[in-house]
């Protein structure tokens, strides 16, 4: 059952990190600062609520959706060139079978090893979420880690904001001293993570891009480049119609993690070819 995979000590630390951050954010740092009986303490608690609601509903999304598997019985789609008999078309297809499952592989699918089965569009195995990445849960997934940066940037905020209002002089005690700067640093190391993962995922998002193929371009622009050709990423088709493949075409559905009306089947993809 998909519930099992909560049954992790990733997952469960991700939860548990989850539940500290926004305690500590709302219960101790916001009441401290601005008093969650006042209008701005409340009006804030209620923001910070909705973000880290829509952070453990992205969570929850990325964890059960199952990324997307090779539809039974799929073959892939020899052209017939040059008048090609059927054992060159036979041998073309042999050369897009998987090696490790018994399963015919359509472009940009892969075989994860932890989930040992092929997956459409494959950006990789996340240990965080315990469950591929791919076709059908990469929105989740992204938006995870938007909301998660958002979210761990609104509470840097408030213990700065605390911290700076508070009254160190008449605080004696070292060990508050200790947590705000401990929390501090830990919400701020946080926060660089995600950010850092976010603008990492928003350069694959606007280039229609996965991981994977990030590094396999890599290699084939070096290879282009020494024999004097430029190598272009097939299946960016321009940077809007590149998001809405992923995010939706309704702007509005953009930030709910499981509107999924948009996305294929997976077994094939609009190129730059397409577009000319």
């Amino acid at each position: 059952m998909k519930w099992r995979r909560f049954v992790s000590f990733p997952i469960l630390a991700v939860l548990v990190l989850m539940e500290m951050v926004y305690y500590g954010t709302v219960f101790v740092f916001l009441d401290d600062w601005l008093g969650l009986q006042s209008p701005a303490g409340w009006i804030n608690a209620v923001i910070f609520t909705s973000l880290a609601s829509f952070t453990l509903f992205s969570f929850f999304v990325s964890v059960l959706t199952d990324p997307g598997g090779v539809p039974s019985g799929y073959f892939p789609d020899i052209e017939d060139n040059d008048g090609s008999d059927q054992e060159s078309r036979d041998a073309e297809a042999l050369k897009k079978r998987c090696d490790k499952c018994p399963a015919y592989k359509p472009p940009r699918a892969h075989h994860c090893r932890v989930c040992r089965r092929c997956v459409l569009k494959m950006d990789h195995h996340c240990t965080w979420i315990n469950n591929c990445v791919g076709q059908r849960n990469y929105k989740a997934f992204f938006l995870l880690v938007a909301y998660g940066t958002i979210s761990s940037l609104y509470s840097s905020v408030i213990i700065i904001g605390c911290g700076i209002q508070k009254d160190w002089d008449s605080t004696r005690t070292t060990h508050i001293k200790t947590f705000y700067i401990t929390s501090g640093a830990v919400i701020s190391l946080l926060s660089l993570t995600l950010g850092t993962l976010l603008g990492w995922h928003m350069y694959l998002l606007t280039h229609n891009m996965t991981t994977i193929e990030y590094y396999e371009g890599t290699r084939a622009a070096w290879l282009a480049k020494k024999s004097g050709q430029i190598y272009n990423h097939p299946y960016d088709v321009g940077v809007y119609r590149n998001i809405t493949m992923v995010l939706g075409p309704s702007i509005i559905k953009w930030l709910w993690p499981s509107s999924l009306g948009h996305v294929k089947e997976g077994t094939s993809f609009p190129t730059v070819r397409d577009t000319l």
